[in-house]
């Protein structure tokens, strides 16, 4: 059973879903006012990795994920003065993060949700806010009054009292942990994009947005949100005091939130010459799934000190399972099992099923994966595993890389000439005929394949 770190309750829960094998999952999704950057997606990894182990256990998962296309931000980088210029501009970095998303293996989200496509949403929730007394207006803009909700405070365990002392702050970027009233409509400004709407001109503030967009699609109760752990407050203890104020439902069962990451010891800064976009890396040569895996290498619940050796560690751990996958596909074994290596894949989905239970430790899921290929490798070179092995291994690497997804299959799969040289190779060495094996490696190379030995098998790469 699947056990998660809820931040509702401060407790690490069984997951049940509110009704029978469905799970409703709403995730914050970027600001797309500029490109991502590798600390939004450690958090958009953890998420993909979550969804993915709940399809893994048979859920059926419907995701929705928000697009923040209007806010401070959007507003100040494209200098737009309507709402179609804006939009023009936040599209662009709208699809600048699903090319990255696609990149990283991130799957997309069954639902990806505007916030301008959903202004009506929002004006419906706050009128009804409205009614019921939880709102007030000064100069055109319309505030939620915390005070009229008792339980505020109770997502981020902060004494509203202590809240409630501070200056109302009329900003969705919020620097501080002073704000009482947040907006829910904010007045329109000069040269700024506005909607004409029945709560006047204006524009929507940031916390109403989620609120209005996930209870449409999930219900005004649903089983998970998630996101990064800055976003705990003030962003998603405001979504709960404005929808359950609205609903007098409970919002969200299960919330689960990321932790940080730094870079080389230290908080990303552009100034420090340390904030890295994924298209950073990538002029650096650093392949996109080398950032997967090490996104991945430490637990979501634990900060992450993202380094350059840790990316080089992850690419010699990639090389190590595409090693192993292309053993498995290209060396000829005899008929039959063996009771040790049916064995080893049995307890390797074992232990990486107890590893992703346990709040998705996914450092120990990938630890359960890497024994088990040195078990199977060793039995490779002993001469001891069968066809029937090489089958039941095949199935489980694409077990675990439904979770993961760390194995590229148009990288994996070899045309039939390629794959005939690479075995033909392979049985060279063995009669130590190694002229004849050089011949064949020059050969490969000159079909557009390195190789290289190594002390567990043939590795190789495209030119």
């Amino acid at each position: 059973m699947l056990k998660i770190s809820n931040t509702l309750s401060g407790k690490v829960e069984e997951f049940r879903p509110l009704i029978g094998n469905q799970v409703r999952m709403y995730t914050c999704g970027p600001t797309v006012y500029d490109y991502a950057h590798i600390g939004n997606f450690r958090t958009f990894v953890f998420q993909d990795v979550l969804k993915r182990y709940l399809r893994f256990k048979g859920r059926e998962v419907r995701h929705v994920m928000n697009i923040t296309d209007v806010d401070d931000k959007t507003i100040r980088n494209s200098g737009a003065s309507n709402p179609a210029q804006l939009r023009q501009y936040t599209d662009r970095f709208t699809d600048a993060f699903f090319e990255d998303c696609g990149q990283l293996r991130i799957q997309r989200p069954d639902v990806v949700a505007h916030a301008t496509d959903h202004i009506a949403e929002m004006v419906a929730l706050i009128q009804t806010l409205r009614a019921k007394g939880y709102t007030y207006e000064k100069e055109g803009s319309i505030y939620f009054r915390i005070a009229q909700f008792k339980d505020y405070g109770k997502l981020s365990k902060l004494d509203a009292e202590g809240i409630m002392a501070g200056a109302r702050v009329d900003v969705d970027e919020y620097g501080k942990q002073d704000a009482r009233d947040f907006v829910l409509w904010k007045a329109t400004k000069n040269g700024e994009p506005h909607w004409e709407t029945a709560l006047g001109p204006g524009r929507p503030g940031w916390h109403i947005e989620c609120s209005a967009m996930s209870m449409k699609y999930l219900g005004e109760t649903f089983d998970l949100h998630s996101g990064a752990v800055d976003l705990v407050f003030p962003h998603h203890e405001n979504e709960i005091a404005q929808s359950e104020a609205a609903t007098e439902k409970p919002f969200v069962r299960y919330w689960m939130h990321g932790e940080h990451l730094i870079v080389e010891g230290e908080k990303m800064s552009k100034s420090k010459g340390n904030f890295y976009t994924l298209r950073d890396l990538a002029e650096k040569g650093i392949d996109p799934l080398e950032v997967r895996y090490a996104l991945q290498s430490v637990p979501y619940k634990r900060p992450l000190n993202f380094t350059f050796d840790l990316l080089h560690q992850a690419g010699k751990s990639l090389g190590r399972l595409q090693d192993f996958k292309l053993r498995l596909t290209t060396e000829k074994l005899k008929p039959g099992s063996s009771e040790k290596a049916r064995e080893a894949s049995a307890a390797a989905h074992q232990d990486f099923e107890r590893a992703m239970d346990d709040d998705l430790n996914t450092a120990q899921a990938l630890a359960a994966v890497f024994d088990w290929v040195r078990d199977l490798n060793t039995e490779l070179s002993e001469g001891r595993l069968c066809e029937d092995d090489r089958q039941r291994a095949l199935q489980t690497l694409e077990r675990f890389n439904q979770v993961l997804e760390l194995w590229r299959s148009d990288e994996t799969e070899l045309d039939e000439k390629i794959r005939s040289l690479i075995e033909q190779r392979t049985q060279a060495r063995k009669s130590r005929n190694f002229a004849l094996a050089d011949q064949i490696r020059d050969q490969i190379h000159e079909l557009g394949y390195v190789i290289e030995d190594t002390k567990e098998g043939i590795r190789w790469k495209k030119r």
